[in-house]
């Protein structure tokens, strides 16, 4: 039990870690005030709550596949809000002008709708054993460790970009939240496809190299959404998901650095 939780805890709590950490390090780099976090972090804990809670409702709801639909549609709203978050720091690097508080919105949101998708799962694990006292100290033990690993892993990469200039920081920090966003774009539609709204298939297998339920695996399905047999409507939708996230950072980018160029005068 305390090698089992250890693993489920720190696989639930990598991705809101990665999320926060990244987010935490590019704003520092930038001098962009980081206040938000703490709503979203609040708003992340009380609603994992609620939301593990009535998920037996929601998961009857939709005709029994609302738990599914939720799933997606929080996947979403997270690449969404990543999408606007890092172009919106991408520009300001290069043309350093006041916020507006929509960015403050989008990083708490996207913090807040990680932590209670897996806040929850936690939740809902830890609850399950409530009853079994031999299994009780095995349990919290291993989710004490495991939450403690996952903040270590938060400080890791937070410190990790604070070594970087900032420009460069900016850059890596802007790849991985590319990557975690194509992530849950990706289970996102493994969720829809189980709810029957997308089409199933294989498109390939990688699960005699880097099978699933390994502990590489599992680490790297919560970092980046990992499948092993992903669908063919997975694959191009990722793709598509990814490429509209760095054809939107460059163009941002490019105009980042056409409006700090200063205007030259007209010749007479």
């Amino acid at each position: 039990m305390l090698l089992t939780s250890v693993v489920i805890i720190i696989r639930e709590v990598l991705e809101a870690a990665l999320l926060i950490s990244i987010l935490l390090s590019m704003c520092r780099q930038l001098g962009v005030s980081q206040a938000w976090f703490k709503w979203g972090v609040l708003a992340g804990l009380l609603g994992s709550v609620g939301y593990g809670q009535q998920m037996g409702n929601i998961s009857s709801a939709m005709g029994g596949v609302g738990q599914e639909l939720s799933d997606a549609g929080i996947q979403l709203l997270i690449y969404l809000c990543l999408l606007y978050s890092c172009q919106q720091l991408v520009f300001y690097l290069n043309r350093r002008q006041s916020l507006n508080s929509i960015l403050f919105v989008a990083m708490a949101v996207a913090i807040a709708l990680a932590v209670i998708r897996e806040g929850s799962e936690i939740y809902i694990y830890l609850s399950a054993f409530q009853g079994n006292q031999e299994s009780r100290l095995g349990l919290y033990s291993g989710a004490v460790i495991g939450l403690g690993i996952g903040f270590s892993f938060c400080a890791l990469f937070y410190y990790w970009l604070l070594s970087f200039s900032p420009r460069r920081a900016v850059f890596f920090g802007s790849m991985l939240l590319t990557l975690v966003a194509g992530g849950m774009i990706l289970q996102g539609c493994k969720m829809l496809i189980q709810a029957d709204y997308l089409p199933d298939g294989q498109a390939w297998d990688s699960s005699g190299f880097l099978p699933e339920d390994g502990l590489p695996g599992q680490l790297l399905y919560a970092m980046v959404g990992y499948e092993a047999t992903p669908a063919p409507a997975q694959v191009a939708i990722y793709v598509f998901a990814i490429a509209v996230m760095l054809a939107t950072l460059t163009l941002r980018y490019r105009a980042g650095i056409n409006a700090a160029s200063p205007t030259k005068p007209d010749e007479q």
